[in-house]
C-alpha cells in the first residue's frame, strides 16, 4: 500500500494508530497501524467472506489470532509469515475437530483429531496426513496403535477388535501384511504372510 492510499484511511498522517483500508479487490483491514502497515491488533476480511482476527506484524498475521472459513470452519491459533503455524485448532461446521502443531497450514508433528462419530486419532502428522506413531479409534470400539504413513496404516501395529480379537504385526498401505491374529483368550487364529492368510 502507498503511503498516500493509506492516510486516507487513518485518523493522522504519521501511519501510526487505529484505522481501516480497503483494498481495491474489496478486502478491508481494520486495526492497528505502524509504519504505514498493518502491525498489532486488527481485522482482516477478505471479499469472499473470510475473516482474520488478531495480531499483525510488518503487514502479515503474525502472532495469535482467530480465521474464519467460507464454510463455518474455525482454526484459532499461530500464525507465521501469513501462515497458520505453530499450537492450535481447527474445527469444521460438523463437529470434527484437530489441535496440535500446524506447519504451512498443515497439521504437522504431534495432534489431536476427533470427529463426531466418535472416531479419533492421537498421533504424530506429517504435511496434514497422519505419519509417524499414532492410534486410531473407530466407531465400533476397535483401535490400531502403531506406525502410520501417508494417512494408512503401514509398519508394525496391533489391531485390537471390539471383540477382542488381536492382530500384531506387519501393515502395507493400510492393509495387514506379514502377523498373527489372536482371539480374545491370546490363542493363535490365523497367520498372514504378505497380505495373505495362511
Amino acid at each position: 500500500m502507498s503511503k498516500k492510499e493509506q492516510s486516507i484511511f487513518l485518523s493522522n498522517e504519521s501511519g501510526e494508530g487505529l484505522g481501516k483500508f480497503t483494498f481495491p479487490d474489496g478486502d478491508t483491514y481494520e486495526g492497528e497501524f505502524k509504519d504505514w502497515d498493518m502491525n498489532g491488533q486488527g481485522t482482516y476480511t477478505w471479499s469472499d467472506g473470510r475473516k482474520y482476527v488478531g495480531e499483525f506484524k510488518d503487514g502479515e498475521r503474525n502472532g495469535q489470532g482467530t480465521f474464519y472459513y467460507t464454510d463455518g470452519s474455525v482454526y484459532v491459533g499461530g500464525f507465521k509469515d501469513g501462515e497458520i503455524n505453530g499450537q492450535g485448532t481447527w474445527t469444521s461446521t460438523d463437529g470434527e475437530k484437530y489441535s496440535g502443531e500446524f506447519k504451512d497450514g498443515r497439521e504437522n508433528a504431534q495432534g489431536t483429531l476427533t470427529l463426531p462419530t466418535g472416531v479419533g486419532y492421537v498421533g504424530e502428522y506429517r504435511d496434514g496426513e497422519r505419519t509417524g506413531q499414532g492410534t486410531f479409534y473407530y466407531t465400533d470400539g476397535s483401535k490400531y496403535a502403531g506406525e502410520f504413513k501417508d494417512g494408512k496404516e503401514h509398519g508394525q501395529g496391533t489391531y485390537i477388535s471390539h471383540d477382542g480379537r488381536k492382530y500384531e504385526g506387519e501393515w502395507k498401505d493400510g492393509k495387514i501384511w506379514n502377523g498373527t491374529v489372536y482371539d480374545k483368550y491370546g490363542n493363535i487364529i490365523d497367520n498372514y504372510l504378505k497380505g495373505v492368510k495362511q
